[in-house]
């Protein structure tokens, strides 16, 4: 079996370091996949000592301009030991230019650093959540994103049914994009009846995220989390730009509801931006946007500071996943996690089942080294070939 092979291997490997005392990057390898309408990119850093690392550099419409970056990160890792991740970071972001910030060379960065991080693990025959500090691999809280993303018809009442057998099948909370579309008012009376119907369906236990996808001013999100309070929704996320956190500080300021956001934030600097604005309670960085697992633990330790919760954001891969939620371990900060449950099916099946799932609304980490996971690459080529499904013509069109 492909398992019990790959973990023999890295045994081998392990036992290879032991007794040389070295291990070197010898290559790295981009994968690029498309799975539905989304566009992948997994990252393979190889050492000369067997061990191979995983990463993943995924982001929508961009992965072309990642797969370079990491092209340009390349001359700098080979040949380097892969121990010393702090060491890879801070001359990774700071060393090799003053232009070293952005969403694409950050999520190369964090492709580089959550491998490293992988790497680590497998050397030492350790999971990575050990690593981090955690004693054992507890249950921890993930929430059903993209929850109501297929109901057709989208109906109040077959939202109430749909968070009843949500709420039925062990899910504490759940997160969905307000729809879009319509008069300001007309939108505000449908959103508010969708918010309604799953607090009917789903019960006061069933807690429920809104994701507003920056499509609101400060106005008129103020006025909607005042009508949607009533329901007592958990969260709010990113009303109106993330770039303005004063605005966000604004609207958090007059919201009953408390406020979540920074996916699209990539560095403890700009999170100290919004906290400073008191722009969030709940932060949700992005592990393979913000740097990898490295620099998400500094956000959550600046977020710690300011008493804010995290709440890591997640829409990618499974290696995203995974490495987000081993970022976690251990952490009193952490509230839950954004899971993608739509896809664990697929994950498990390019992974070799070695992809956590949720039961009850927790995921349990893998006591396997690194990461955990083994991704079968063959039937990734098979059934998800890219095709750069994310790519938009110009215009818009």
């Amino acid at each position: 079996m492909p398992g019990p092979l790959l973990r023999r291997r890295d045994l081998l490997a392990g036992a290879l370091f032991a007794a040389s005392g070295r291990l070197a990057i010898s290559k790295l390898t981009s994968r690029k996949h498309s799975i539905q309408n989304r566009d992948y990119l997994f990252l393979e850093i190889e050492t000369d000592g067997g061990i191979t690392g995983l990463g993943e550099g995924s982001i929508s419409g961009r992965i072309e301009i990642v797969e370079k970056a990491i092209e340009w990160f390349t001359p700098f890792l080979t040949g380097k030991d892969p121990a010393g991740i702090e060491d890879h970071w801070n001359r990774n972001y700071y060393e090799l230019s003053r232009y070293r910030d952005g969403s694409v060379l950050m999520t190369a960065l964090a492709a580089v650093d959550i491998a490293l991080w992988d790497i680590a693990g497998k050397r030492l025959g350790e999971p990575v959540w050990r690593l981090l500090g955690s004693s054992a691999a507890k249950p921890m809280r993930v929430y059903y994103s993209h929850w109501s993303q297929g109901l057709e018809p989208r109906t109040p009442e077959r939202l109430a049914e749909l968070a009843a057998r949500t709420r039925e099948a062990g899910w504490s909370c759940i997160k969905w994009v307000l729809p879009k579309g319509g008069t300001e008012p007309e939108r505000l009376r449908r959103l508010v009846a969708e918010v309604e119907a799953v607090r009917r369906g789903g019960g006061p236990e069933l807690e429920i995220g809104l994701e507003m996808w920056e499509t609101f001013t400060v106005r008129s999100a103020i006025d909607f989390a005042n009508a949607v309070a009533p329901f007592h929704p958990l969260f709010i996320e990113e009303p109106t730009w993330r770039e303005m956190p004063q605005a966000l500080g604004e609207i958090a300021a007059k919201s009953p509801v408390a406020l979540a956001g920074g996916e699209g934030l990539v560095s403890r600097y700009e999170f100290k931006h919004l906290l400073d604005a008191r722009g969030a309670r709940i932060l949700q960085p992005d592990v393979i946007h913000c740097g990898g697992i490295t620099e998400i633990r500094k956000i959550a330790s600046l977020g710690e500071v300011y008493g804010a919760e995290m709440a890591p954001h997640m829409y990618y891969g499974p290696v995203a996943h995974v490495a987000s939620l081993q970022s976690m371990a251990g952490l009193r900060s952490f509230l839950m996690q954004e899971w993608d449950a739509g896809m664990e099916g697929t994950f498990t099946g390019i992974t070799r089942g070695t992809f956590p799932l949720a039961r009850k609304g927790q995921v349990t980490l893998p006591d396997k080294p690194g990461l955990g996971l083994e991704m079968d690459w063959a039937e990734l080529d098979r059934r998800f070939p890219y095709r750069s499904q994310s790519l938009r013509p110009p215009g818009g069109r």
